[in-house]
């Protein structure tokens, strides 16, 4: 590894050397409680920013930004940041550390390229990204919310065409998994209702700091071209995928009566999906679950 990584195009990254003293003048000392492992190798970065995707004029949201390693990447190639970050200390100085870092790049101090919101990924607002209009998700997710954080933005901002995220290998196998595999479960369904996942590649746990206790994996994610379905379907949709995963050793027609009533009303509701009720939750697709609440749907206006 190498300090302050240049680029052909003159911009430069963080290296190893530069975060510890960024940390150490801020007083920041990583934190389990915010999941926070700050990325150290310029070459991992700029392998992340490739495989998202990301190319000049994009707009990005990128969450957790932290010091400002991957930020400083995505900016490199030309596109802008929205940079959602909860320590208020690392979001004050994140626009500093750009200037100084790639002054090419932000010689304007007023320059667009880099916004920083001081929130909670959990709670941010499309009132605050109302400006920003992002069309990529970019970020190196804390280990502890990461599906959280991931399913509220996905449903926060439709106009994302996709994006990378660095999470926990298990977790992000779990992300991409399809049905009947032994990973599949209710973040597989939901991430599917949005889009295609899968695992872009792999990272070594050398290139953080401090080097976590886990491995990590890159998933990428690209939008459907027709949504599966209205707001009201998916909220439904994922109802019955909670009920189903929260009871994922119970035949479809038990676990389900939560929300599709006495069994035979559930039974006869898998049925008209052209699901068997004794399935299980891991052998259906985000297609076939939203095939159950249409069929649910269908029986309440048949019954009203």
């Amino acid at each position: 590894m190498t300090d302050a990584s240049e680029s052909p195009q003159g911009g430069a990254l963080l290296g190893p050397k530069e975060v510890r003293e960024l940390a150490e003048r801020l007083g920041v000392s990583p934190t389990k409680k915010l999941g926070q492992n700050f990325v150290i190798d310029p070459n991992t970065v700029r392998k992340i920013v490739r495989l998202a995707g990301v190319e000049s004029g994009d707009r990005v949201i990128e969450v957790g930004p932290g010091l400002g390693s991957l930020t400083l990447g995505i900016t490199e190639v030309g596109a802008r940041v929205t940079a959602v970050e909860i320590d208020h200390r690392l979001a004050a100085e994140l626009p500093q550390t750009a200037r100084a870092i790639q002054p090419e790049i932000f010689a304007d101090e007023q320059d667009p390229r880099l916004r920083v919101i001081r929130s909670d990924a959990l709670e941010i607002t499309a009132a605050q990204l109302a400006d920003a209009a992002p069309e990529r998700l970019v970020a190196n997710l804390p280990y502890n919310v990461s599906v959280p954080i991931l399913m509220h933005l996905l449903e926060l901002i439709p106009e994302l065409r996709g994006g990378l995220v660095m999470v926990q290998a298990e977790v992000g196998h779990r992300i991409a998994a399809d049905p009947g595999s032994k990973e599949y479960g209710s973040p597989s369904a939901k991430a599917a209702w949005y889009g295609e996942w899968r695992i872009a590649g792999t990272v070594s746990r050398r290139i953080f700091w401090p080097v976590p206790g886990v491995d990590s994996v890159l998933v990428s994610y690209e939008r459907r071209s027709i949504p599966l379905g209205s707001d009201a379907e998916r909220e439904l949709t994922f109802e019955i995928v909670n009920a189903a995963f929260a009871q994922r050793r119970k035949m479809l027609r038990q676990a389900l009566q939560p929300v599709l009533g006495p069994l035979d009303q559930a039974v006869a509701t898998l049925e008209a999906a052209g699901v068997a009720p004794t399935d299980r939750a891991e052998q259906l697709s985000i297609r076939d679950y939203l095939a159950v609440a249409r069929a649910h749907g269908n029986g309440h206006k048949a019954n009203t």
